[in-house]
């Protein structure tokens, strides 16, 4: 059975999921759908076929709006990351033996039966280590998603993290995803934010506060911290806690020219016309004290390629956008 350090190090090494500011979340969503079927005591490997719907499920999802059609990806090119070491396939020789760049469709993954899974070493240690499993996991969380969609991505694909990691090399001597992929963050960057926007929700006012502190009031990063977002104003945006978790998923965003609120067509809302979340579409952002704390351009174009669920809802011309409801 590999160490705990070496099963962590074969996950720190993974070929990174995100390069030059782009969000893809194919590997990590894929390695923490394999880690709910290892905690669960499910077979070391398993047909892509039993799991293409649920990858596809989850990208459409936590991903970019057009990363299901890739979503295969992963399933192949894991086995050469970590040298071979973390991910194992099985099936026909005339697939297997393919270069790793002649990616199979998904229509040959399915019909020939391809199966993949970690390799037998590091099955064998995320079974047999306490603690080791929900380390790898949380680790893989932080790294590559926001702690607004931790949860619910963890519900997605079945993993139980509310045992605390009981492993002692978790925090001793590894590379691990919370040292290397993770970029220490500034700890005042919320209290700039919030002060910025008058501590209130930039989209619907919300502004409750307890005593003198602000309640249910967070601030989001416009381009998210572990893809290389800044700690800086520019990049922040004070919203509720409803509306920084539908922020994160896509659900809507920031029009860079007139800062006004901008809909998914995938947001769907029971709630009458002028009534529901959906009441905000179109409307300018209540924006910062000072001009110079907008958000800025080059952070909600970000955010509109990797995290927004196109397409848009049509927007009114800005003078016939509704204004903020009165407080």
């Amino acid at each position: 059975m590999k160490s705990t350090l070496d099963v962590l190090n074969a996950f720190e090494t993974i070929r990174r999921a995100q390069r030059a500011g782009r969000y893809a979340p194919h590997k990590p969503l894929l390695i923490l759908l394999a880690l709910g079927r290892v905690q669960r005591g499910e077979p070391r490997l398993v047909e892509y076929a039993a799991i293409d719907e649920a990858l596809k499920l989850l990208l459409a999802e936590f991903g970019p709006s057009s990363a299901s059609s890739s979503r295969h990806y992963p399933f192949w090119h894991l086995a050469t990351d970590s040298n071979g070491a973390l991910w194992d396939l099985s099936g026909p020789r005339e697939i297997l033996s393919r270069p790793p760049a002649a990616t199979p469709t998904l229509g040959e993954l399915r019909s020939q039966h391809v199966k993949g899974g970690f390799a037998i070493q590091v099955d064998d240690a995320l079974r047999h280590s306490p603690g080791l499993l929900e380390a790898v996991a949380s680790r893989a969380l932080d790294a590559y998603f926001p702690a607004t969609l931790h949860d619910d991505i963890a519900t997605a694909v079945g993993l139980d993290l509310s045992a605390p990691p009981a492993v002692q090399e978790v925090t001793q001597g590894a590379d691990s995803f919370s040292t290397s992929a993770r970029r220490k963050r500034d700890p005042g960057f919320r209290d700039r934010v919030l002060l910025a926007y008058e501590y209130r929700c930039c989209v619907c006012g919300f502004d409750l506060r307890i005593g003198h502190l602000p309640a249910g009031l967070e601030a989001a990063h416009i381009q998210w911290h572990n893809v290389g977002g800044p700690d800086i104003e520019p990049n922040g945006l004070s919203l509720c806690a409803l509306h920084h978790k539908l922020f994160d998923l896509g659900v809507f965003t920031v029009e860079p020219a007139e800062h006004r609120v901008v809909f998914s067509r995938h947001a769907i809302s029971g709630a009458p016309d002028g009534e529901g979340i959906l009441q905000f579409h179109g409307r300018p952002l209540r924006l910062p004290q000072q001009a110079d704390l907008n958000p800025g351009a080059e952070f909600l174009a970000w955010n509109f390629g990797n995290v927004f669920k196109k397409p848009s809802r049509q927007v009114s011309p800005p003078s016939l956008a509704k204004p903020p409801a009165a407080r």
